[in-house]
């Protein structure tokens, strides 16, 4: 089966006609100037900036915004410096938790790398104006997220705009030789797949004097399951998507799981994430996919993707390898050098400029996503849950409201401590600490 990729509907024949800066910008010619927003100013937004202008040699970054005005104008003073005159943001650099509207109005093509909680905000209001966009993975932290994610997308393919998901290894070229092999077949019809992501634990940023708790969470983000969706989502989704990828971007039907907290009981940086889940994932045909994830100091690791099929087995990342039912291999790839993430950003201006046809990644990075939701939630609650059942799910865990006066929804208690999801009993007070 063919592996989805990114495209754009080639420039009419209005295409040199002058167009008002009010209107959008769906066409871009070879020789059109692209101005390009960037929404979340941290290592991921800046990395991707770096990307974009790379990949295209006539777009420009226009206009920043970030939470926080720090990351915003010393996302500026590096990219000016790095790229000098491709970088014009003056009286465009933005702060605050609505600041991706002033990107959006501004800009023709947008970055979306803020943290994921905000990102479905973002996506919409972005479709909605009519602009190009590039979104970061994961693309929400809940149902509701990944229903508005969905809606997005259907407008993104109405008005004929490019929407170009994160998921970079779709992207990358040594994933994509072997994947194809997988998806045409080679292994046989697919029967069951390892997906792993078993590393060390990432960042904690304290909290700052005069913050607010929606200000330290926020600053924090990637140590709260409303901000980042737990790691399993955050970081997990690229293997889930690998798995998704090989079948054809069709999701399962049920996934029960198990995780919690070993290493992070300090308090309260850590939040109120797990740094350990184990999902399974079934399809009605008999499928079965075993979802590993850890973020845990001191322990083995591992990033892969195994497919067992009917006529063999398949491993994905590193050197691509493709064995029989005996195990002998019958096709070992010679990795070629490859950037994904320049490649996607490649791809994206080839779809703006009309080379090639509309990209719009929206299905596969909204299933991904919910892929890491369900195995979330599984983990969470200790029940087994029903994909249809899931997406028509209520459950939340957004602020009262997007500002810095916002309450989220876990607060800490009087010794700092967050509530914990513990599977069977729900939210509790998180009761082992090394400061107690």
């Amino acid at each position: 089966m063919a592996v989805s990729r990114r495209n754009f509907l080639k420039s009419s024949a209005l295409a040199g006609v002058a167009m008002s800066m009010a209107m959008p910008r769906v066409h871009a010619g070879e020789d059109n100037e692209i101005k390009v927003g960037l929404i979340g100013c941290g290592g991921r937004g800046r990395g991707a900036a770096n990307n974009t202008l790379n990949a295209d040699d006539n777009c420009k970054i226009y206009a920043l915004a970030d939470a926080f005005m720090p990351n915003a104008q010393g996302a500026a003073d590096g990219l000016k410096a790095a790229f000098e005159d491709r970088v014009d943001v003056e009286g465009r650099v933005f702060a605050g938790l609505d600041a991706y509207k002033n990107v959006v109005d501004c800009c023709d093509l947008v970055l979306l790398c803020e943290a994921p909680g905000f990102r479905y905000r973002s996506l919409a209001y972005a479709v909605e104006k009519g602009k190009h966009v590039f979104c970061e993975k994961p693309v929400a932290t809940d149902v509701l997220g990944i229903r508005s994610v969905f809606e997005s997308t259907k407008i993104a393919k109405e008005k004929g705009l490019t929407l170009v998901s994160g998921l970079c290894w779709r992207y990358d070229t040594n994933v994509k030789e072997v994947m194809e092999r997988v998806c045409n077949g080679e292994i046989g019809d697919i029967t069951s797949a390892r997906l792993t992501y078993l590393t060390s634990q990432l960042w904690k940023r304290p909290r700052q004097e005069g913050d607010t708790e929606m200000m330290a969470q926020v600053r924090n983000w990637y140590n709260y399951s409303w901000l980042s969706g737990d790691f399993n989502i955050e970081q997990h989704v690229h293997t889930l998507d690998k798995g998704l990828w090989a079948m054809g971007n069709v999701p399962p039907s049920t996934c029960y799981g198990l995780g919690g907290r070993m290493q992070r009981i300090e308090q309260p940086a850590n939040g109120d994430i797990y740094d350990s889940m184990a999902a399974v994932f079934e399809y009605p045909n008999g499928t079965t996919f075993y979802s590993y994830c850890r973020q845990q100091n001191g322990c083995w690791g591992e990033n892969q993707a195994y497919f067992a099929g009917t006529k063999g087995f398949a491993s994905i990342l590193g050197r691509g390898r493709i064995t029989d039912l005996d195990g002998k291999v019958v096709w070992e790839q010679k990795p070629v050098s490859s950037d994904m993430y320049t490649l996607e950003h490649i791809e994206l201006y080839k779809s703006i400029r009309g080379k090639i046809d509309t990209i719009n990644n929206g299905e596969y990075m909204a299933n991904a996503t919910m892929m890491g939701i369900m195995g979330r939630e599984a983990c969470y609650t200790g029940q087994k849950l029903n994909w249809d059942e899931e997406l028509k799910s209520e459950k939340s865990y957004r602020p009262s409201s997007y500002d810095w006066d916002g309450t989220p929804w876990n607060m800490p208690d009087e010794k700092g401590r967050f509530k914990i999801q513990v599977p069977g009993v729900g939210q509790v007070y998180h009761t082992i600490s090394r400061d107690e």
